[in-house]
């Protein structure tokens, strides 16, 4: 990534106390802190080597078009190209823990260290100042996975065998890098434009770590569906990317995950009656799994790692995509596929020979309240925090 804004001030501008001239800077503050200790006291630094320090200088920020737990993500424009980017600003007053502050500086530097991919989202610049950090990179307009494929007349194994492609093929860079990515979900993936063409790319790598051949991790995170079963005992390595890729395949090919705990009962009763608008969805899904009982469940159903393949869609599914659905999804990480031999599969390599019938308005029906249930989750982690 190279630094096209300026170099970053020197320790004697640093000492100054300088009022930010970006005015509509969302964490802008009246209190201010100086270098050297003085004034208003301890001064939290986050980023090991920022492109600088004030990004009004190089960038306007706009409109919000994005929150989560941390940061809040807005359109901002580069003042002298008039380029469109995305910029996630976090608070230091979000970042309570050691931990917090860690997990930000990794993310920059994941990001830095990955390499151009036309599939994964690309870091233009970073900031920090006293009030927040600033991420400036790649703007996606072309909306979230699971919102396309509704809004397509037809859906088909076919789509979700090139969909798939794209989302192992971004884990296989990342472990090829040393990175273990631990939260596969379809709302890390946007579409970079709003053409049929435009690429589907990996937004999001908060929770992403790196890792050495043979280490293994205690920590548990990433979202509750997609999560390993090695994850919830606190032993494993990079092989979860693969399960978690393996949860959204699975997805794909039928519309529900493959490890819950009565949640998808709701939401069948729901679309029986096609007189509930996406609202109701959303307000209904939103309470219900408001209580720890389903996250419980949902941990249970995974450990269990029992597939079901009887229901509908899975007998018109080809044997293939659901061999593949096994071998992603096996519990045992020892043998479980790696990213390299899932696009080794006869299924992967055959992608644009997949059955191009319709999967069914069912699937389509299905996908559409999993994309309420996630912006629902979305939606109270924001308020949470």
């Amino acid at each position: 990534m190279g630094n096209c804004c300026g170099n970053p001030s020197s320790a004697t501008n640093e000492s100054k106390q300088v009022k930010p001239k970006n005015k509509n800077n969302p964490f802008y503050s009246n209190e201010y802190t100086t270098a050297n200790g003085s004034g208003a006291g301890f001064k939290l630094s986050v980023l090991k080597d920022p492109t600088g320090h004030d990004i009004s200088l190089q960038y306007d920020l706009g409109r919000e078009v994005g929150r989560g737990e941390f940061g809040v993500t807005y359109l901002c424009t580069d003042i002298k190209t008039g380029e469109k980017y995305a910029c996630k600003s976090i608070s230091k007053k979000k970042l309570r823990t050691a931990v917090d502050i860690e997990d930000v500086r990794r993310e920059v530097e994941i990001m830095k260290h990955m390499p151009k991919h036309p599939n994964i989202v690309s870091l233009k610049d970073s900031f920090e100042d006293d009030d927040a950090v600033h991420i400036v990179m790649e703007l996606c307009e072309g909306g979230e996975l699971f919102d396309r494929i509704v809004a397509r007349g037809h859906y088909t194994e076919r789509a979700a065998a090139a969909v798939m492609k794209t989302i192992v093929e971004v884990v296989q860079v990342c472990h090829k890098q040393g990175v273990m990515h631990r939260d596969l979900k379809p709302e890390n993936f946007l579409f970079a434009n709003k053409k049929e063409t435009s690429p589907l790319k990996a937004i999001d790598f908060g929770l992403s770590v790196f890792f050495k051949p043979g280490e293994q991790f205690n920590e548990i995170v990433g979202s509750p569906y997609y999560m390993a079963p090695e994850v919830l005992r606190r032993n494993y390595g990079p092989e979860i990317d693969v399960w978690s890729a393996g949860v959204i395949l699975y997805i794909l090919l039928c519309g529900v995950p493959p490890f819950w705990a009565g949640l998808f009962m709701l939401y069948r009763i729901l679309f029986v009656s096609y007189g509930f608008s996406t609202y109701d969805l959303f307000q209904t899904f939103y309470l219900f799994i408001s209580g720890k009982e389903t996250e419980q469940g949902v941990a249970q159903a995974i450990i269990r790692s029992a597939i079901d393949f009887k229901r509908d869609p899975w007998p018109r599914v080809s044997d293939s995509a659901k061999d593949l659905v096994r071998k992603m999804l096996e519990p045992d990480p020892r043998k479980r596929l790696s990213a390299a031999e899932v696009l080794e599969h006869s299924w992967i390599l055959n992608a644009k020979k997949a059955p191009n019938v319709s999967l069914g308005e069912t699937v389509k029906a299905r996908l559409k309240a999993v994309f309420c249930y996630e912006q629902a989750q979305e939606t109270s982690s924001s308020s949470d925090s």
